[in-house]
């Protein structure tokens, strides 16, 4: 289970956050809602150990992790999978696709036939074919560039993936596409979801649970 305990985030003077909980286990899913400007990416970055909170911790099956970004061990940090809104803000513009899926796995210094199957296999799980991996993003759509991302969440099999409004910017078609690929995922490895999104529809057929950020302490900016 990935815990956030008493969470608290400030800007400035300005507390995004205010001691807010929640988990999420091993092979559920569970939505988070809420209004713009809530602090609901806030919360799945401190969850995802990209943002460092004023007070509170982030625990993995009850050990608490004190560290963020490369301060915390590699068998960590990799246990968690994250899929941002905006694919092209979350791709580095001069990367093909493969590279870009590849880059957690060269981070982690896997030999490169290793890295070469790792990728071809998540382009598989995605639906990406040989053709979309020599391009760079300019060159494809953003839903096949999302896909990348996924593919690149997915790339160390982590336990928790944390969806931070994925499908918001994609038509219905690549939102059915990559909404059936994360529970595929989430099947056969247990993997617990959180996704947040102001789609009720998506939430209520997706979510197992679904926790509005105002019930969680959370402060309105």
């Amino acid at each position: 289970m990935i815990t956030a305990d008493g969470i608290t985030v400030a800007y400035g003077r300005h507390r995004v956050l205010d001691g807010v909980s929640l988990s999420v286990a091993r092979g559920e899913t569970v939505g988070l809602r809420g209004p713009s400007g809530a602090g609901k990416s806030t919360l799945l970055r401190v969850l995802a150990l990209l943002h460092r909170p004023v007070a509170g911790t982030v625990s993995i099956d009850g050990t608490a992790i004190t560290g963020i970004r490369y301060a915390v061990p590699p068998a960590v940090r990799t246990r968690i999978g994250v899929l941002f809104q905006s694919p092209r803000a979350a791709a580095d513009p001069r990367l093909s696709l493969a590279d870009l899926i590849a880059e957690p796995l060269r981070v982690a210094r896997l030999p490169r036939a290793t890295v070469t199957g790792r990728v071809a296999e998540l382009a598989d799980v995605v639906g990406l074919t040989a053709d979309l991996l020599i391009r760079r993003p300019h060159a494809v759509s953003d839903g096949q560039l999302q896909r990348a991302c996924l593919a690149r969440a997915f790339a160390h099999t982590p336990d928790y993936l944390l969806c931070d409004e994925a499908t918001t910017m994609l038509d219905a078609a690549t939102q059915a596409l990559i909404a059936a690929v994360i529970t595929d995922y989430q099947q056969r490895h247990n993997a617990g979801v959180l996704i947040v999104t102001h789609d009720p529809a998506l939430m209520t057929r997706w979510a197992d649970r679904c926790l509005d950020l105002g019930d969680l302490a959370a402060v309105d900016p």
